[in-house]
């Protein structure tokens, strides 16, 4: 590797180096310990372990080129190399280019500044498609030429970024460098002739977490395949931990969560990930998270600033965050002030001439914010105006969906719609909430419930005209209060909207649900099947969805949704989510509320696996440890908090509570997000704790929680009796307490607010590690009960076969942004069809595991067993299929291998004599496309415990060339075999012996017939090379159809089974649990350059 010339003190420096070749110009040197018998001695060690500790990869490369000023005792260093083949081609390039140059010089000035110059445009020609887009170019080249050294990875392996640091092995740190790259977390060590070298696939990491002990301050462990490791020493802890955080969830989702990573465009190509990247993405996605913006957005600038606030005439300090389409800002604590301001509303975008430095932004409702002390303030004003006239363009002919709730009209954006449309969609989408037609208010009948809702609603009034009212409104502390008193009834739709975020991608989609109504309507598929199994049972009990108005505007929304989002489709809860937001929003705007909670504000909660929900779960069991350590020592298994949470999550407790008091959750949730729920989990479990720490098994617990859900009440609630859940049972369980939702809510703000965003975020980073690998470790468990039944392996060793099949899948998708294997990996397909290789892969691992493999033919037997498993014809395998046949490879009896052998050299069992494909082909399910067929899958899986072991005189007969064939694959596996002598006489007998059993059949079938070119064969001994091919392509009467012989497979096992050698060659026990530990420590070494 060339390297930017720096001065060398070769004085000092011949103690660490020795030199190999030298000229006029130029030194070649070679680093003291590489390449000297023993290591080098004492001082080859104390060399090594310097070289590990230096930050420097020019140092300890263990060759390097200088180039010498005559006269001087300062040299330059232009090149290094990791070995002497490298350095060799660099060498000799300088003396076949440079050399005969130099000589045209007059001074030795004039030669060195030429040499630096070449030396500097050799690297930037080499930079031109380097991975090296980092802050320090020169020092990250050093590390990379060291991590590959090191690693001997392959070149498409892209290097993220390096930290020193210490690894822990046992109670002893070992100092060195720790390397994060796409796919694997790498360490270095050399101390005093102790090498360390580690080695972890994100993709294997259970848990990433930070933790502190008494030994070790501060440090990152890493559990991976039941074993633990311990980083300590960083200089920035919290920034490597980050990055090893988004490296393996990264991993986590390409490689097992493709229904989240497919959504997830950024970084699918792994070549493109880098440091910077990578904090970048970070920052985007905290800021759309905080702000509930649309997930195209990006954050684009960041300004340190002053916003003026004038209700409370004071300017809060905080930060300015610029996107695509919006302009917010956050106060420094997060929960003092924030406001969004979408471009489409802005009018005008005014500069101060003062030392304030001050920005003004005017929107619609004239309303205008100042931003002061804003740096470089001119710039940004003209950034703002250029975004501003962008989105006037964009926006000029859709205006924003009104969502005021005495809106009766149809909205005024569906003015873009044809004409038609417009008429069916007034036909067939609500424009009010069901609320409103249910329940309408009886203003003239005011009871004390009423009244205090009329106080909620002129509080908000209020708080309106301060703060402003919409999307742009100010949000402050007084608007959280607010929002844990409850949200008044006529207000609940609009303030979901708008904490929701949903207003922006309302407004930013004129018409579209319209169009996705339209069509929707009439599709039939598994997710509007299970729609319509469900509708009923949304609500019920609720007048609204007694009535067909109701239902139908269910049934739209929840097929709407599903045919946007297929990957989603429908999940069950989503039904009662929808309905309760029905019940306060426009038909419109709950498919966009639903839209935002599915794909933002609960992420992979509604994904077949419900990742999501067992994330948060996992979460909120870590909470508890947290928060209520002894309910934890109380409860032996922490299981039970998540069977008993699951629904809370799903449905937002709206399953668990009554109506009338799950909506002031929901109103929480929309403000604050999963953190309102978590808090709410816990102030639950807390009011409830003495009761919980009495009980004696999980049933009992369950109980005591139900009833106090059912005890639960909204006291403010308006709602008509015949409507609210809670009061049909207040006087029957009279001795029980009543628990107001508002207090609860209030008390669990009081006691557990102090859970940041931040925590939550990081908590789910980890957690959903954890999840993801039991969900696979479950995957596993299942494939193997399944296999086990089929097979003679034992129970380990069928655990590491699918360890190394599913690895091998693995490694093989690292370096390729599109794998067959990955391609067709659906969680949704049974255990066995998650995971299937191709030919390639399968290939891979037939060299590596066949006994077999050493033959000279082993790529055409790879391909042939490729070809004998896939019955199906789809290019892929699954466990069951590659097991079947390593275990017969290794546990089979003579005759099931030689049925194996046979098999593979006769026509593939797809096909029939006559070309037909076999039923089992045809009637195969597709996997992974549409609709997944069950019946179809009922009648294989029948059709397999029904099928018998195959008899062997169902076996169709070898012919000639066939026969030819399989007799070489024979005489390959021979090859250096001990008895290779006697098993190649062996072999030869049997065939002559069976050329003649064919040949004196065919005379007592047809006694006329010519037995012309097997008259040779009688008295022949000689390899089968030597007489039956001979035989076959010579003899101009042997291809003629009716005298070509064949063979049955009898006749083949019979004459086998009379020789001694042959018997024992394969019935010889082979040792699979030591191929097996010898494959894993292989697999990935096999992929290296070391």
């Amino acid at each position: 590797m060339w390297l930017k010339p720096e001065e060398v003190l070769l004085k000092n420096a011949l103690k660490l180096w020795l030199m190999e070749r030298s000229n006029e110009y130029f030194v070649l040197q070679r680093r003291r310990g590489y390449g000297e018998e023993g290591g080098g001695g004492l001082t080859g060690l104390l060399v090594g372990t310097l070289d590990s500790v230096l930050d420097s990869t020019a140092k300890v490369a263990p060759f390097r080129i200088l180039h010498q000023t005559p006269d001087s005792q300062v040299y330059l260093s232009i090149a290094c190399g990791a070995n002497r083949e490298e350095i060799t081609k660099h060498w000799e390039w300088l003396e076949q280019n440079i050399m005969k140059t130099l000589s045209v010089f007059d001074s030795n000035e004039d030669i060195t500044n030429f040499v630096q110059g070449k030396i500097r445009g050799l690297i930037a020609e080499e930079g031109k498609d380097s991975f090296a887009k980092e802050d320090d170019p020169e020092k990250f080249r050093e590390a990379l030429l060291k991590f590959e050294k090191s690693f001997g990875l392959p070149e498409q392996e892209k290097l993220v970024t390096y930290y020193s640091c210490s690894y822990w092995k046992g109670r002893v740190p070992c100092q060195g460098w720790l390397y994060l790259s796409t796919n694997f977390l790498s360490f270095y060590s050399f101390l005093l002739g102790s090498e360390i070298k580690l080695i972890i696939s994100w993709d294997a990491i259970s848990k990433l977490e930070k933790t502190s002990t008494v030994i070790l301050t501060e440090s990152i462990h890493v559990c991976s395949q039941g074993e633990h490791h311990y980083f300590s020493m960083f200089l920035h802890i919290n920034e490597t931990y980050l990055l090893m955080e988004q490296l393996a969830n990264y991993a986590i989702k390409r490689l097992f969560d493709k229904e989240t990573f497919d959504n997830d465009p950024v970084l699918d190509d792994p070549l493109q990930i880098t440091k910077r990247g990578l904090e970048y993405r970070a920052h985007s996605e905290q800021f759309k998270a905080f702000f509930r913006l649309p997930k195209e957005e990006t954050l684009k600038e960041v300004h340190e600033c002053f916003l003026w606030v004038p209700f409370s005439h004071f300017s809060t300090h905080g930060k300015m965050c610029i996107s695509e389409n919006y302009i917010c800002f956050a106060s420094q604590d997060g929960n003092l002030c924030s406001v969004i301001i979408p471009l489409r509303e802005v009018l005008a975008i005014d500069k101060t001439d003062d030392s304030n430095r001050s920005v003004i932004i005017s929107i619609k409702g004239k309303t205008a914010f100042r931003f002061n002390e804003v740096k470089d303030f001119e710039q940004l004003v003209a950034k703002l105006r250029l975004k501003c006239r962008a989105a006037s363009t964009q926006y000029d002919v859709s205006t924003e969906v009104a969502i005021s709730s005495d809106s009766t009209g149809p909205p005024d954006n569906f003015g873009e719609q044809p004409l038609a449309c417009q008429k069916e969609c007034s036909k067939t989408v609500n424009t009010e909430a069901l609320m409103t037609v249910f329940h309408p208010q009886n203003l003239e009948n005011l009871d004390s419930k009423m009244l205090k809702e009329k106080m909620k609603e002129q509080s908000w009034n209020i708080l309106f005209s301060e703060c402003g009212r919409g999307v742009s409104m100010f949000r402050t502390k007084k608007t959280r209060d607010l929002v844990v008193r409850g949200i008044p009834e006529t207000l609940r739709g609009e303030l979901w909207m708008l904490f929701s975020g949903a207003v922006n991608d309302m407004a930013t989609n004129p018409g579209y649900y319209a169009e996705v109504v339209e069509k929707s309507l009439g599709t039939c598929n598994l997710a509007t099947e299970e729609i319509e199994r469900d509708l009923r049972r949304s609500l019920p009990e609720h007048p609204a969805f007694q009535s067909d108005t109701g239902i139908s505007a269910l049934r739209r929304v929840l097929t709407a949704y599903a045919y946007r989002n297929p990957k989603i489709g429908y999940c069950q809860a989503m039904n009662i989510l929808t309905s309760v937001l029905l019940l306060y929003a426009k038909e419109e705007e709950a498919f966009w509320l639903l839209v935002a909670v599915c794909e933002r504000m609960l992420p992979d909660y509604f994904n077949r696996r419900i990742i999501g929900a067992l994330v948060d779960q996992a979460v909120f069991e870590e909470l508890i440890r947290d928060h209520l350590p002894q309910l934890t020592e109380h409860m032996t298994d922490m299981t039970f908090f998540s069977s008993v949470s699951l629904s809370w999550f799903l449905t937002l407790f709206i399953s668990v509570l009554p109506i009338e008091s799950a909506v002031n959750v929901v109103d929480c949730f929309f403000y604050d997000g999963i953190k309102a729920i978590l808090q709410l989990g816990l102030a639950i479990l807390d009011y409830n704790l003495d009761k919980l720490l009495t009980c004696k098994d999980d049933a009992e617990a369950v109980t005591a929680l139900n009833r106090f859900f059912d005890n639960v009440i909204n006291k403010d609630s308006p709602l008509p009796s015949n409507v609210q859940q809670g009061s049909n049972i207040n006087d029957e369980k009279s001795s029980h307490t009543k628990v107001d939702i508002t207090d609860l809510i209030r008390e669990s703000n009081e006691k557990y607010g102090s859970i940041r965003y931040e925590d939550i975020h990081s908590m789910r980073c980890r957690n959903r590690l954890y999840v993801i690998q039991t969900l696979e470790e479950t995957t596993k468990q299942n494939v193997l009960r399944v296999v086990s039944q089929d097979v003679k392996m034992n129970l380990q060793e069928l655990d590491e076969l699918y360890v190394i099949f599913k690895k091998e899948l693995f490694i093989s998708c690292y370096w390729y942004l599109s794998c067959p294997g990955l391609k067709h990996h659906d969680p949704s397909l049974s255990y066995l069809e998650q995971y299937q290789i191709d030919c390639q892969q399968f290939r891979v691992l037939y060299h590596l595991l066949s006994p077999w493999a050493h033959s000279a033919n082993r790529d055409s037997l790879a391909l042939w067993t490729f070809r004998l498993l896939d019955e199906n014809s789809d290019c892929l395998i699954n466990f069951k299929e590659f097991s079947s046949a390593i275990d017969v490879m290794y546990n089979g009896s003579f005759t099931e291998k030689l049925k194996l052998l046979f098999k593979l050299h006769i026509p593939p069992v797809s096909k029939h004599a006559d070309g037909k494909e076999t039923e089992s082909g045809k009637n195969t399910p597709e996997k992974g496309k549409g609709k997944i067929d069950i019946q179809a899958y009922l009648s294989q899986w029948q059709d397999e415990l029904l099928k018998k072991e195959e008899n062997i005189k169902d076996l169709p007969r070898m012919n000639q060339s066939q026969f030819i064939q399989f007799s070489k694959t024979l005489y390959n596996l021979f090859h250096e075999d001990p008895e290779e002598e006697s098993l190649y006489q062996a072999i030869a007998i049997v065939t002559n012996l069976l050329l003649r059993m064919e040949e004196v059949g065919r005379k007592l079938h047809s006694p006329t017939s010519s037995a012309k070119g097997f008259s040779r064969t009688a008295g022949d001994s000689g390899p089968i090379e030597g007489n039956a091919e001979s035989n076959v392509e010579k003899d101009p009467s042997s291809p003629r159809e009716e005298h070509q012989w064949s063979f049955a497979f009898e006749q083949i096992l019979a004459s086998l089974l009379n020789e001694p050698a042959l018997v024992r060659f394969f019935e010889r026990p082979l040792d699979l649990k030591a191929k097996l530990e010898n494959v894993k420590s292989f697999q990935l070494r096999s992929r290296t350059k070391l």
